[in-house]
């Protein structure tokens, strides 16, 4: 079958035909037929070789892990899907030791030892093929009216798990917090669909990015009631002024040196979610003694997430619903390009300027 394929011994990005079809191995497997598949700033850092790595025995690696497909073939104790259904899959496997809690109960994306496979992403192919097999467990049915946007639910999810553990850690408070104000840092895929997430939540929701007005993400960020603000026009302590101090700051960019700087606009008690993984060393300047004393003295908390569990995939494909009802036309603005697998290399290192997500299309 095709397939996109990383091969890190050789620094080589190409697709290959004669990739092995997959079969199902257990009853509880599903045979899948990609669709779609999306191309994120994880895939930039794969086929430029900073990290990924091929399954045990494989000279390369499919990426991947964005994913839209359809059920060609289902195992003999599958329940709950079919040929024809529409499906998600998750990303992150279990590790397998028995002492990790978080993989013995379910939560691989809180692993403790750091042996946990991601598909398309550590010691497990992707998606970014023609075929796939997956076991029932991982994946969830979509219903037919997101066919067209349902290859957004994974970057979904890492808002969907963010906000669960902010509103977690929030019960620290002697008092009910009600959804406040927010500020995204950043405007690309995950900043659009944590804006999004945020204001079907109830926040006021700016958006702090740098570049400058008009961009598409800019306008995209707009019409769905999110004021857009560059950080090439504006200080963090002038948005304060502009919007007040957020008592939620989601960040999306993977930018040490900006995340640290737009922190002044965090408030009283408020928490920083950061989502970005950074590739590449990026040092730093700063008074890190003035750091830890606003963090100290104005209870603020700073919180990493990174994957995604199964409720998460479950209520951003809830999501996506309440998103097309309440913004018609919205989702659909942030797919801004479809390309055939051959462009992948092209797309995943940005070469196909001006757009905000782009899709690998295989049918």
């Amino acid at each position: 079958m095709k397939a996109v394929a990383v091969f890190p011994g050789k620094r080589q990005v190409r697709v290959i035909d004669d990739a092995p079809e997959p079969r199902l191995q257990s009853p509880t497997q599903v045979k899948v037929r990609t669709h779609e598949v999306g191309v994120c700033g994880t895939d930039k850092d794969i086929v430029q070789f900073a990290y990924g790595a091929p399954p045990l025995g494989s000279d390369y690696l499919i990426p991947g892990h964005e994913c839209l497909g359809q059920v060609v073939e289902v195992g003999s104790a599958v329940r709950g899907l079919k040929k024809g259904d529409w499906v998600v899959p998750r990303v992150r496997r279990p590790c397998p030791h028995a002492v990790c809690p978080a993989c013995r109960h379910g939560h691989p994306d809180f692993c403790i030892t750091g042996d946990y496979t991601e598909r398309g992403i550590k010691e497990a192919h992707g998606f970014a093929s023609q075929f796939f097999v997956e076991d029932v467990a991982y994946l969830h049915r979509a219903s037919d009216e997101l066919r067209g946007v349902a290859v957004l639910t994974e970057p979904l999810t890492i808002a969907e798990k963010g906000l669960r553990e902010v509103d977690r850690i929030q019960e620290r408070l002697p008092w009910k917090m009600e959804a406040g104000r927010a500020v995204v840092l950043g405007a690309g895929p995950v900043g659009q669909l944590g804006t999004l997430a945020l204001l079907r939540r109830g926040y006021a929701t700016s958006v702090y990015s740098h570049s400058r007005k008009p961009n598409p993400k800019a306008e995209a960020n707009e019409a769905a009631g999110a004021p857009y603000y560059s950080t090439q026009d504006i200080t963090p302590q002038e948005l304060v002024r502009r919007v007040g101090p957020a008592d939620l700051f989601y960040e999306a960019t993977g930018s040490a040196s900006a995340t640290l700087k737009a922190l002044e606009a965090l408030g009283d008690n408020g928490i920083l979610v950061l989502t970005g993984v950074p590739a590449r060393p990026e040092p730093l300047s700063m008074d890190g003694a003035a750091l830890l004393k606003q963090l100290v003295l104005r209870n603020q908390v700073v919180l990493g997430t990174v994957n995604a569990a199964d409720a998460d995939f479950e209520v951003a494909l809830e999501d996506l619903a309440r998103f097309r009802a309440r913004w018609p036309g919205g989702l659909e603005r942030l797919i801004t390009g479809r390309h055939p697998p051959e462009d992948y290399f092209e797309v995943a290192t940005d070469k196909k300027g001006g757009a905000i997500k782009n899709i690998i299309s295989f049918s």
